[in-house]
């Protein structure tokens, strides 16, 4: 089921100008929805927003944080786990410079298989992509449609019997995941890339950050990671929005533990 533009339908159809596939000029959001319930929606929104603001759409009068909410929940039931997203895009005409900054979207779904964010068990070996770099500016940390760098990561990742990939920026400092924003536990102290370095503004870092400023007994930094420091962690674990908290095993001949992940996790799940 599709809710495109407030119409539920069963199908979309895309034309041949639309500046999303042409361009990539177009945002999303990807939510968590449990039982009716929204992860984390007003972060969501917020970002969208001022995302669109950056790129200078314009957002819809109707554009409401109610409004938000509701499109969301339109494509799916009242019960289960479900993964929502709700892609934005700049209305047809023009080429790189456009006949219009109105905006349409379109909202999707798939189900889950669990309500609550899970730690995977399963072993997570990564290594740094290198073929392209992370561009530290403003850009770089928007939910755009441009992914292509995630895109040939993975199939880099795959070719190589790898889980995931470390990507870096212009500096050689490493940024994040193909999916997730990057933490590094050296003892005490989590270190995680600022925005500055280029990382997604991701919705669950944000929730990280809060959960960790209050963590008795851990000292958080922001601040850049070079890939030297990778080998003296003790643990590595990324996050997104829909997966939670993901630990990280391997990075080359060195082998990470995932407690305090797996503890960071019934954090979360409490938070929710």
């Amino acid at each position: 089921m599709l809710n495109y533009n407030g119409k539920i339908s069963d199908h979309f159809e895309l034309t041949a100008s639309n500046r999303g596939f042409l361009f990539g000029d177009a945002l999303f959001e990807t939510v968590r929805v449990v039982n009716g319930k929204i992860n984390f929606s007003e972060d969501h929104y917020f970002r969208l927003m001022a995302s669109m603001r950056i790129l200078r759409m314009r957002i819809p009068q109707e554009f409401t944080l109610e409004f938000f909410e509701s499109q969301l929940l339109t494509v799916i039931p009242n019960d289960g786990a479900y993964r929502v997203r709700m892609t934005v895009f700049r209305n047809e005409g023009g080429r790189y410079t456009p006949e219009t900054n109105s905006v349409s979207y379109i909202v999707s779904s798939e189900s889950l298989t669990t309500p609550t964010f899970q730690i995977n068990s399963d072993p997570c070996e990564v290594d740094l992509y290198k073929d392209f770099h992370i561009t530290n500016h403003l850009l770089s940390t928007l939910k755009t449609t441009n992914r292509l760098i995630n895109i040939v990561g993975s199939i880099y990742a795959k070719e190589n019997g790898l889980q995931n990939c470390l990507l870096i920026n212009e500096s050689k400092n490493v940024v994040e995941t193909l999916n997730g924003n990057l933490f590094m536990l050296m003892g005490t102290t989590v270190i995680t890339p600022p925005l500055s370095e280029g990382c997604l503004n991701g919705v669950l870092r944000k929730q990280m950050l809060k959960i960790l400023q209050n963590w008795e007994g851990i000292t958080l930094l922001e601040q850049p990671i070079s890939p030297f420091e990778l080998q003296k962690a003790d643990e590595l674990f990324y996050t997104n929005a829909i997966q939670g908290i993901q630990s990280i095993t391997k990075y080359r001949k060195k082998e990470y533990v995932t407690s305090f992940a797996s503890v960071l996790t019934n954090a979360l799940n409490a938070l929710v």
